[in-house]
């Protein structure tokens, strides 16, 4: 379950390219995963499905969103 509950937020494929001698090495693709923290909901969210996540559950959530989290207005 690597995937933020909040905004869905997954891994992306990228290429990392190593220069041996002036030339480039052809490298296989790797993942790069978000951040993601265990997190007890303060109030009432939909997630990025439309589902009604209730407060007090503990769900695992990108470090973008807890930031948006404690942000006031």
């Amino acid at each position: 379950m690597k995937k933020c509950e909040i905004c869905g937020r997954s891994y992306i494929v990228k290429t990392v390219r190593k220069k041996l001698r002036g030339k480039y090495n052809p490298t296989t693709k790797q993942r790069k995963y978000p951040n993601l923290q265990w997190v007890r909901l303060l109030s009432d969210k939909k997630n990025f499905e439309g589902k009604v996540l209730k407060k007090g559950t503990r769900v695992k959530v990108c470090t973008k969103c807890i930031k948006t989290f404690t942000k006031t207005r």
